[in-house]
């Protein structure tokens, strides 16, 4: 059997789902599935991929994206989330604009875009081609402070 052909289920963690799931609700504008003691379920995107976002105590923030968007215009989306308290990280070993968008290298873009990145790194909330945004959550959504989302995605 091959999975090529399935829908995927997205998994991310947080130690702190009351913040997770108003970040991705209400922030990121996910829609809520149902929330247990295991879980916190949303579905993203056209296809309605099932999201995760599961408990799992202490969390460590991944150095490196997670789970990402393609946007037809980053710019216009990193405005639009920055108004919302979502903060993009900068880093001194990439080559960032203003905003805070990277142009991947020619070997990572995916066909037919340009792919610029940029990461989301935290929100101050209780973090014309297709291109990439990509995430890296920390702060309270993951169980760190409260002014943090970016550990507690």
């Amino acid at each position: 059997m091959s999975l090529a052909k399935l829908a995927p289920i997205a998994f991310i963690p947080t130690s702190n789902a009351v913040a997770a799931r108003a970040f991705y609700e209400h922030t990121l504008g996910l829609t809520f599935v149902s929330a247990d003691d295991f879980a916190t379920v949303f579905l993203v995107g056209p296809a309605q991929t099932m999201l995760r976002v599961v408990c799992s105590g202490d969390v460590t923030p991944a150095p490196f994206t997670i789970f990402g968007w393609e946007v037809t215009d980053i710019h216009a989306t990193i405005a639009e989330l920055t108004a919302k308290g979502v903060e993009f990280s900068r880093y001194s070993f990439l080559e960032q604009d203003e905003a805070g968008v990277w142009n991947a290298p020619e070997a990572q873009k995916s066909p037919g875009s340009k792919t610029p990145t940029a990461t989301l790194s935290r929100s101050r909330t209780t973090r014309p081609d297709y291109r990439p945004l990509s995430a890296i959550f920390t702060g309270s959504v993951f169980g760190g402070k409260q002014a943090a989302p970016s550990q507690a995605w």
